[in-house]
């Protein structure tokens, strides 16, 4: 079994380690051996609260400017409004019954339970990492429930600009529970169905973008298009808080990536480079393939690569050798151009931000590129136990399951949003734009 494939097993909670630590052996022979239990690692705790926060600064104030920016002038407030509640909400749903569908102590292939509002932790339980060390369980609760929050905040990159609060905060609940847990259990926890299978996703390229990706083109097919789209140019309002927010992106990122390693080890130095590379290679290839194409080399076309190249790394962080993570990068970055540029227009959905354009897509290349990346002729972390053919045959299946379970569990969390609430905001609210129409204010007073 690859050090990759053990390592999720630390995502299955491994809780309470308790290890035998026996005396030295004059003293034994005077009093019984004593029982020791395993504490954390005060360096691996300090490095996990910090990737946690890095990753809350992904969400607010980094998601919330980088959508921001993206939309009309009339709907930033309610957009950034939106991604705040959204991810709030996911932090309450997760300590109450999200963080036990996840990585309950009990379960199946689909799902697990127990722990249920966190009852039976306390301040001195712990998880198990990679190696024979432990964190404190509730740093890995608050880091688990950061990327609860951001993946049901990136779907809202789907259906911005005409869907109701109501109807997100009600999707969003549904959502969560029927769609998030499950997935994140399969892939990240001992007994899930892909954990077993041996697919690699080291920080999240099924569970949190392939999954946000597909469920925001769903949900964008059932509440429909915005009024006037396509006919109606929609440009981004305002690329200079985009550009701030894809750098907050970024930087949260190292966060997201080299905080899964749950240690502050040679592995998540691996993942750190990595996320620098990949990253760097999407935002270029981005820009020289819009040149390549005839156009300039744009400030979006800029963010939008570097985004594309942090999902498709995301998977691979610890799982494939710099090299291999800026093709994955470049790759993911060409490859989400097209789908944006040449795809969505012919196919004509409204997928307002591109979040299945560039997650969707980007963690498709990213999780499928991962079992070629891995192998150890390219400089990746594999020790060749497995073939490259036989890995990349896992990595389809673990992207197939994913897009399945996120598609119909997106279909029956929109459909009843929108027979709750109606989904839409009326014809009226959509021109006058749901900052007032919705919340009463304007994002700027002129």
């Amino acid at each position: 079994m690859t050090r990759t494939i053990r390592s999720a097993t630390a995502l299955a909670l491994g809780a309470f380690a308790a290890l035998p630590a026996w005396a030295q052996e004059g003293v034994a022979a005077i009093a019984p051996a004593a029982e020791t239990v395993a504490v954390p690692n005060p360096g691996n705790n300090a490095w996990m609260m910090t990737a946690t926060i890095l990753v809350l600064l992904m969400i607010i104030p980094g998601l919330a400017l980088f959508y921001g920016g993206l939309v009309r002038t009339k709907n930033m407030l309610s957009t950034m409004t939106q991604v705040g509640a959204v991810a709030a909400l996911a932090m309450l749903v997760w300590v109450m019954w999200g963080y036990g569908m996840a990585f309950g102590p009990e379960g199946n292939s689909f799902v697990s339970w127990g722990k249920f509002f966190l009852v039976g932790v306390t301040p001195d339980s712990t998880a198990a990492t990679f190696s024979d060390e432990v964190i404190s369980e509730y740093v890995f609760i608050s880091f688990q429930m950061t990327f609860a929050a951001i993946t049901a905040a990136l779907v809202l990159g789907g259906i911005v600009e005409r869907t109701k609060f109501s109807a997100v905060m009600v999707f969003t609940v549904i959502w969560l529970t029927i769609t998030y847990f499950p997935i994140a259990h399969m892939v990240w926890a001992g007994g899930g169905l892909l954990f077993e299978m041996g697919a690699l996703d080291f920080a999240g390229g099924t569970v949190v973008h392939i999954n946000a990706g597909v469920s925001a083109l769903v949900a964008a097919l059932i509440f429909g298009k915005r009024a006037g789209y396509p006919s109606e140019r929609m440009p981004p309002h305002s690329l200079t808080m985009t550009m701030i927010g894809t750098g907050l992106l970024w930087v949260g990122w190292f966060g997201f990536n080299a905080g899964s390693e749950l240690e502050a080890d040679g592995f998540a130095g691996l993942a750190m480079i990595n996320t620098f590379v990949a990253t760097a290679a999407g935002g270029l290839f981005w820009m020289l393939t819009e040149k390549l194409t005839g156009r300039k080399g744009s400030a979006l076309g800029f963010c939008s690569g570097v985004i594309a190249g942090l999902v498709a790394v995301t998977p691979a962080a610890g799982n494939s050798g710099p090299f291999g993570a800026i093709i994955l990068g470049a790759a993911a970055s060409i490859v989400c151009f097209f789908v944006v540029s040449v795809l969505k227009p012919k196919m004509g959905f409204d997928d307002s931000l591109d979040a299945f354009g560039i997650h969707g897509v980007g963690g498709i290349v990213g999780a499928i590129g991962t079992g070629i990346v891995y192998q150890p002729f390219i400089g990746g972390p594999g020790d060749g136990s497995t073939a490259m053919g036989s890995q990349v045959g896992i990595q389809i299946v673990a992207v197939l399951v994913a897009i399945v379970w996120a598609a119909v569990g997106t279909a029956i969390a929109a459909f009843i949003a929108k027979a709750v609430t109606g989904g839409r905001v009326t014809a009226e609210a959509e021109r006058e734009g749901l900052d007032l129409a919705e919340h009463g204010e304007r994002a700027y007073n002129y």
